[in-house]
């Protein structure tokens, strides 16, 4: 049994120095000896491959900095005390002891990677400090990431040595690993990759990793300017992690398993070109995308996950019930018919009906604004990429990829005083972002979408109180929708704005409110905004895939950039705090999670198909219309099946596959004593009823949004 702790999201490289250990590399390899490093007569005739200049000039830097960072790594072997997730306290030297020694030493099978004091930390890498150790599997989203993040190092190593490519980027997703390539002969054979991959795995390659600076990287890829660039463009805080695999050096941005032994089974999925803009030297660049696994049971039961995946895709869904469609003239823009409006709308009525409960006001803002607005909120400096422009001589202007900017102009309109807040303001405005095309996918990915999107403007004293409120906001709708979850707080990420003590008192507040609101949270160090740290909320859907949709954010900034103020109980002027807020997160995304979560069969309260009346033989045919009328009018969605050739069971089946909640038949008898006979589309009779009591039962179920069939 591992000690399991709650997945987390994308480790971030600004956490990744405090345990890569540069000394333990070089213990690894020692320790474990001629075990990693098989003789020659092992490696197939293949792989023996002299490395071409550029690559063995790639290797002596790497083993040069290595060696570097080694010597000037003190050696300490303190005694440490380490307990163990399951209460344990065991004994540890500091700088030898590794998560894999206590882990072979409980008897843990299947650890991939460990967490010490809530952070990731490779099971290679000897701990420093008495800690708490929980070590994770790969049944964990953190365990997942670490295996493929070594799957990708090999699949480098594969094909810099087998295919002879010229490896751009390896990296994981959160659906697998992959890696770009260029390519002379790009032809070629996905089963020739897995098996390549399996054989360099059952070299047992030891990864050694070695955090580097801007300067050392471009020392390193000195001879690819294109890896050079997209390394860097990786870099969030002030150095990169980079790995060597054999005689193969590339990027590593998280942790990695002490070698490749520890991957027994590959799947590689598809091959296909990638666009990084107008990048001369990016022209024929490949992406091959897989996914790797410790053993063959975990890929039997990632595979089962697949096919239930590919039967509840809400692309196909969303085909079948007619709900939605892409077409060419609006890439990325999602056209709702009338079911997908449907669901649509009954979202935007539950979140504004929770809205009014809880003291929001909706706002309305324009889509269009002058470049002005975005420079002075800073996103044009780092987001006017990924925004859409609009140039009338001599103004540029710009669609809205957010609504913050615009609730500040808002904000600062007129003086307001510490009696107007907390100021709550709600905007369900249309938001255009410019995705790349290969991003985009059905309803999860668009170019166009709205967000149930809120803004809280309050003083210093209000922030744990309505952080508190918004977080009992986000627990109240997904217990709707069935969801279970867990929070992070991801805290001040390097670089970042603002003065420390600033976030530390921010940070300080959102976890005395995650304290008291009694649900699972773990810390996220080093991942919050550069702007503020804040709360990510994971949800888990019905097959245990997990989305991060409600976020709760603090910003520092923008109240200063737009020098917003309010007058305080004292007279002078004070500087508001702002809190962005996201329940649902965008509405497409939201509805992509729940048809997938419901396999279609949506829960009669968000049903876009609720009743199928069938009447059966006489003069049943107008008293099923004037059913369908008392439910239509009642607001029910509701239809009638008059087709004369079909049969009774034909039509009943039909419903059931259209995933209509009940099926009403209505014959004589029904119509003569004005009930109608009542099934569900899971097949259930519920027998026959007054007309009448089935509306205010149905009515009542609905009020409720129960996702219960019965009533």
């Amino acid at each position: 049994m591992l000690y399991a702790s709650a997945p987390c999201s994308t480790f971030p490289c600004g956490t990744f120095s405090h345990f890569v250990s540069l000394r333990s590399s070089l213990l690894l390899v020692q320790s474990l000896g001629s075990m990693l490093r098989p003789p020659l007569g092992r490696v197939p005739v293949s792989w023996r491959r002299t490395p071409s200049a550029c690559g063995s000039e790639r290797l002596r830097t790497f083993e040069r900095l290595l060696q570097k960072r080694t010597a000037t790594v003190p050696l300490s072997e303190r005694r440490l005390t380490v307990q163990l997730a399951d209460g344990r306290t065991v004994k540890a030297t500091a700088g030898v002891t590794t998560p894999l020694l206590l882990a072979k030493n409980a008897r843990v099978k299947g650890a991939v990677v460990a967490k010490v004091n809530g952070q990731l930390w490779a099971l290679q890498h000897p701990l420093e400090d008495d800690c708490e150790l929980h070590l994770l599997g790969f049944d964990t989203m953190e365990g997942r990431q670490v295996v493929w993040r070594t799957g990708a190092c090999v699949l480098g190593r594969v094909m810099e040595a087998h295919f002879a490519a010229q490896v751009c980027r390896e990296g994981v997703s959160d659906t697998g690993l992959y890696c770009d390539y260029q390519l002379d002969n790009s032809s070629l054979s996905l089963g020739e990759v897995e098996a390549a991959c399996k054989e360099v795995s059952s070299l047992k390659l030891p990864l050694t990793t070695l955090e580097l600076s801007v300067d050392e990287l471009k020392e390193l890829f000195q001879d690819c300017s294109l890896r050079l660039r997209l390394a860097e463009e990786q870099m969030i805080g002030p150095s990169l992690a980079v790995y060597r695999c054999g005689e193969t050096v590339g990027v590593c941005n998280g942790p990695v398993l002490p070698h490749t032994g520890f991957l027994r089974a590959f799947k590689m999925l598809q091959v296909s070109p990638v666009t990084l803009g107008e990048a001369e030297d990016s022209c024929g660049l490949v992406r091959v995308m897989g996914v790797s696994f410790p053993g063959q049971r975990e890929m039997d039961e990632w595979e089962k996950e697949q096919e239930e995946a590919r039967k509840r895709d809400h692309r196909r869904i969303g085909k079948d019930q007619e709900l939605f469609f892409f077409n060419d003239v609006s890439p990325g823009s999602c056209f709702f018919l009338p079911k997908g409006a449907h669901i649509y709308n009954t979202l935007t009525d539950f979140i504004k009906s929770e809205y009014r409960r809880r003291g929001f006001s909706e706002v309305v803002t324009p889509t269009l604004f002058s470049k002005s607005l975005w420079e002075r909120s800073g996103h044009w400096e780092h987001y006017s990429e990924n925004m859409f422009t609009v140039t009338c001589e001599p103004h540029t202007y710009a669609l809205k990829p957010m609504n913050c900017p615009a609730h500040c102009l808002m904000f600062e309109q007129r003086v307001r005083s510490w009696r107007e807040l907390p100021l709550r303001w709600a905007d369900f405005g249309a938001l255009h972002r410019n995705e790349l095309s290969g991003a985009l996918g059905g309803l999860t990915r668009v170019r166009r979408f709205c967000q149930d999107d809120a803004h809280i403007f309050c003083t210093p004293e209000q922030l744990e109180s309505e952080i508190t409120s918004c977080l009992e906001f986000v627990r109240s709708v997904y217990r709707v929708f069935g969801f279970s979850f867990h929070c992070l707080l991801s805290t001040r990420p390097t670089p970042c704005l603002g003065e420390p003590a600033l976030w530390d008192n921010a940070e300080m507040q959102l976890e005395c409110s995650l304290q008291g609101f009694g649900e699972r949270w773990e810390l996220n160090p080093g991942d919050g905004a550069f702007y503020g740290p804040k709360i990510d909320i994971l949800i888990c859907d019905a097959i245990g895939r997990q989305h991060q949709c409600a976020t709760i954010q603090l910003d520092f900034q923008l109240p200063i950039r737009f020098n917003l103020q309010y007058v305080g109980v004292d007279g002078s002027m004070h500087r508001p705090v702002m809190v962005h807020r996201a329940v649902l997160g965008s509405l497409e995304r939201m509805i992509a999670i729940l048809a997938e979560n419901f396999g279609g069969k949506w829960p009669f309260w968000l049903s876009p198909a609720q009743i199928m009346v069938v009447p059966v033989g006489g003069d049943s045919e107008q008293y099923a219309q004037k059913v369908v009328h008392k439910l239509k009018d009642s607001g029910f969605m509701a239809d009638v099946d008059d087709d004369h050739g079909t049969t009774l069971n034909k039509k009943i089946r039909s419903a059931q596959l259209a995933q209509y909640n009940y099926i009403f038949v209505v014959g004589e008898k029904e119509r003569g004593s004005g009930t109608v006979n009542i099934r569900t589309r899971a097949g259930k009779q519920l027998g026959q009823r007054s007309l009448e009591e089935v509306m205010t039962s149905l009515k009542e179920l609905q009020e409720s949004r129960s996702n219960h069939d019965d009533f």
